[in-house]
């Protein structure tokens, strides 16, 4: 809990020191937060370019933001991932669903080509079962159980109550299951 705090008063200094002009702000915000906003639009959105352009989109909001923030006020990434989750939400709403194959896997230099075949499989998989998700259960399993972010944090962003976020999650996972099942032995999970 102190640790948290500690960071969301960091997080506040480092918007404050941009709005002041400090003259490595921009660059320190841009590298704290900007992976953030592209992981978040990219697990949502399933397309790196589509991505690119939200975090950015967020990036520049933030940057905007930076003048009127008022400390304490809002965790500086609770703000970030709604601001990216409203943005994502428009671009699907404008588009058709893509094949999630373009969104491609980074690949562990010390994983064998097989490993890598199998990990990809499996990024595929769960890639196209969260885009048959919908939205809402989409954003609230992967802000859980791909960002790591608690329930509380959760429905700050999403804007709804934490019974609601448990609800989505819940209703996420069975939707993840129904989805996947029957793929246990084909995705290399038949030892478990």
């Amino acid at each position: 809990m102190a640790l948290d705090a500690a960071k969301d008063g960091e997080d506040d200094r480092l918007l404050a020191d941009y709005a002041n002009g400090g003259p490595a702000a921009a660059q320190a915000v841009t590298v704290r937060f900007l992976p953030l906003a592209y992981r978040f639009a990219a697990r949502i959105l399933a397309n790196p370019t589509e991505a690119e352009d939200v975090a950015q989109d967020a990036m520049i909001r933030l940057f905007r933001a930076a003048p009127g923030w008022q400390p304490g006020a809002a965790q500086v990434s609770t703000w970030l991932y709604r601001v990216t989750a409203n943005l994502c939400t428009d671009r699907l709403r404008q588009r058709r669903a893509l094949p999630l194959e373009a969104a491609g896997a980074v690949a562990d230099k010390a994983a064998t080509a097989e490993d890598r075949l199998m990990a990809a499989d499996r990024a595929a998989a769960l890639d196209r079962a969260l885009s048959d998700l919908p939205e809402r259960q989409r954003l609230a399993v992967v802000l859980r159980h791909i960002e790591g972010l608690a329930n509380p944090e959760i429905a700050a962003i999403m804007e709804i109550g934490i019974e609601a976020v448990e609800s989505l999650v819940a209703r996420g996972k069975r939707g993840l299951t129904e989805a996947l099942e029957g793929r246990r032995a084909e995705l290399g999970f038949d030892h478990d």
